[in-house]
C-alpha cells in the first residue's frame, strides 16, 4: 500500500492548539453553569442540544425553559435531542456506569422538564436511542462538547468548547453528528 500512496508513511504534524478551542475543563463539573447560559443566550440562528437527560441545566437554571422560550421568540431555531429512557443504549449506559436505572428516570425527567416547551413554535424536541458519544450544546458557530468515557458519568468527563474556525474542523464534525442523530430521532407528541 505504501508503494502505491508514499505519502500514508509520512506522519502529520500534529497542532499544539486548534483555532477552534475556546476552553478545555477536565469534567463537566468544572465548567460553570454560566457558561452554558451565556453561550445560548447569545444564540441567533441555531440551538442544537444533544443529551440523554442534562437535567443539570434546569436544576442549576430553572429560567432555562423561559431562556429556551425567548431565543425561539427571537427567530432562533431550537433543536433539542434527548434520550429515550425505553432504549438498550440508554439502558446499556446505565449499567456501563453502574448507574443502574438512574439513567432512564434522569432522561424521564428530562422529558417532563421540556415538556412545556413542546408545541413552542421555533423549538423541535424528539428522543433518541443512539449511544451517546459525546454530549453537544450548540449556540450559532460554538459548541460545547462533553466527551463520554466508559464507566464515567457525565459530570466526571472532559469537556471542549469549540468555536467554528473556517469549514471542514471539529465543529463541522460534532455539528454533521448531531444532524446524523437528529435524523434519527423521533418527535416527542404534544400532549392534550
Amino acid at each position: 500500500m505504501h508503494a502505491l500512496w508514499p505519502s500514508l508513511r509520512q506522519p502529520r504534524a500534529a497542532r499544539a492548539v486548534s483555532p477552534e478551542l475556546v476552553a478545555l475543563y477536565d469534567q463537566r463539573a468544572a465548567v460553570p453553569v454560566s457558561v452554558f447560559v451565556d453561550m445560548l443566550a447569545q444564540a441567533r440562528e441555531r440551538i442544537d442540544i444533544l443529551v440523554y437527560a442534562a437535567v443539570f441545566l434546569h436544576e442549576a437554571y430553572p429560567r432555562f425553559n423561559d431562556l429556551l422560550k425567548e431565543r425561539a421568540a427571537e427567530g432562533c431555531a431550537i433543536r433539542i435531542a434527548l434520550g429515550d429512557a425505553d432504549s438498550q443504549n440508554v439502558r446499556q449506559r446505565g449499567e456501563d456506569e453502574e448507574f443502574g436505572h438512574g439513567i432512564e428516570s434522569r432522561c424521564r425527567l428530562a422529558l417532563m422538564h421540556v415538556q412545556p416547551l413542546i408545541g413552542v413554535s421555533g423549538i423541535e424536541i424528539r428522543t433518541h436511542g443512539t449511544t451517546l458519544y459525546n454530549s453537544l450544546y450548540r449556540a450559532d458557530d460554538q459548541v460545547i462538547v462533553n466527551a463520554h468515557v466508559f464507566g464515567v458519568n457525565a459530570y466526571a468527563a472532559p469537556v471542549w468548547h469549540l468555536r467554528r474556525h473556517g469549514n471542514g474542523g471539529m465543529f463541522d464534525t460534532y455539528a454533521a453528528s448531531f444532524d446524523a442523530v437528529w435524523a434519527t430521532a423521533q418527535p416527542v407528541p404534544q400532549e392534550g
